[in-house]
């Protein structure tokens, strides 16, 4: 727009001149000529005006949409719910809608799905993303397109088969269950680890990106020389609640630890369960590669009796104050995270991705687009990924995708393992 403006007004300079030296030769006055020119200057500048004022109307128009993000509760998912709110604090509560599903979303699937379809009902909604996608998103985002084919939906770690899920959402972004299967196993290995210990409970076993987990990291086990164990925990969302579940862990780390020995390495697939399994770790000895969904938020600050809030928002120095409790607990080269939290960047990450493809700058299924996004919100991390594929058929989902960051070693100094670097053999993204 500046530059149009310079160049009607280097225009008009011109007229005056040439209008000038034409006055000289007809006898016209410098005076009146001058006058025209000033007057179709003035024109000039206050059609770009007008110009430049519409333009900025129009921006404002094509940005007058709405976004949701449905997160569980700080209890149950801190991470997601804290990138939500950062999301939301970055573009205004005017601009973007928060919900929570509820903590016991097994018993309340309708709550669940409500609370979901209910963004539908503002008329400035173009996106909704739900993360964690708890079971009943896919019901969720099947009755929104119902209503509002043109809402984007967006899961992001789906609790529902990748398939079923990805039948109804216009994109699901999961953790790459595949090649860090192997790569949590490959890490331990490289770190002396002799045992995996695998704890978790049937409602999540029965979820497919568990299981083909679970399979894989079994094979990883025998191509390293590693035994692979399986360890049961009481499910938070049952009668027990959280407290019981995290009372379990506390009562029976002892009793693994002694049973499997000090060069084991533990993995739980609930968020509850990290910080009590965490805290004994550091008392009992054991390792601790990554969470299911790491990040140095996920368990550490309880486990380590650490206060971050000076820190919040700002994860190198959440990282910094993190590995340092850690190691002066011992427990320097034995536990592990990613620098960014993953819950945290993907609630703000896909939510960004949404606002860029609504503005036509992003493609909703290009992986660099989605890398983009999550950049914004982890600065200088590295990721990888790549499209899911069925077990059974080979055959790559278009709109669903799999990502991991590199793993970091806490220690003095801490260190990167280069996961994102490692190639994963081919045979692991079939085994089921």
């Amino acid at each position: 727009m500046k530059k149009k403006l310079i160049s009607m007004i280097l225009a008009s300079a011109m007229a005056v001149s040439l209008m000038a030296c034409a006055a000289a030769g007809t006898g016209a006055t410098i005076e009146s000529v001058d006058n025209s020119a000033t007057e179709a200057a003035e024109e000039t500048t206050d059609d770009a005006a007008a110009e430049e004022t519409a333009d900025a109307a129009s921006e404002e128009a094509a940005e007058d949409f709405h976004i949701g993000i449905v997160t569980g509760s700080v209890s149950q998912s801190e991470d997601d719910r804290r990138g939500a709110e950062a999301f939301q604090e970055k573009y205004g509560e005017d601009k973007v809608t928060l919900a929570i599903y509820p903590d016991n979303f097994t018993e309340e699937l309708e709550t669940t799905i409500q609370t979901i379809v209910n963004l539908s009902d503002d008329p400035l909604m173009k996106a909704i993303i739900v993360n964690q996608a708890i079971p009943g998103t896919t019901e969720a985002f099947r009755q929104i397109k119902e209503r509002r084919p043109d809402i984007i939906c967006i899961a992001g770690e789906s609790h529902e088969d990748l398939p079923e899920i990805g039948s109804a959402a216009d994109l699901v972004v999961n953790n790459d269950f595949v090649a860090r299967g192997y790569l949590m196993i490959r890490t331990a290995h490289e770190l002396g680890c002799d045992t995996f210990v695998h704890i978790s409970f049937p409602r999540h076993l029965s979820y497919e990106t568990m299981s083909r987990r679970v399979a894989i990291m079994k094979e990883a086990c025998n191509e390293f020389g590693m035994k692979f164990e399986m360890e049961t925990a009481p499910d938070p969302t049952t009668d027990v609640g959280v407290p019981g579940a995290q009372a379990y862990i506390l009562e029976h780390v002892p009793e693994w630890v002694e049973k499997y020995g000090t060069n084991s390495a533990y993995f739980c697939t609930n968020d509850a369960h990290t910080e009590p399994l965490l805290k004994m770790l550091l008392e009992c000895g054991g390792y601790f590669i990554e969470a299911d969904l790491p990040s140095p938020l996920m368990g550490y600050p309880g486990a380590l009796g650490i206060d971050l809030t000076e820190e919040a928002g700002d994860f190198e120095k959440i990282l910094a104050k993190v590995e340092q409790a850690v190691c002066e607990k011992g427990g320097a080269g034995r536990f592990g995270t990613w620098a960014y939290s993953y819950g945290y960047t993907v609630s703000a990450g896909l939510a960004e991705h949404a606002r860029n493809v609504i503005l036509g700058e992003s493609e909703l299924t290009d992986i660099d687009d989605i890398s983009k996004a999550y950049g914004v919100f982890s600065p200088g991390a590295e990721w990888n990924g790549s499209n899911y594929a069925n077990a059974d058929t080979g055959v790559k989902a278009d709109n669903t995708f799999l990502i991991y960051q590199d793993t970091y070693i806490m220690g003095d100094p801490g260190h990167y393992m280069g996961s994102t670097k490692v190639e994963v053999p081919e045979k692991y993204f079939t085994i089921k």
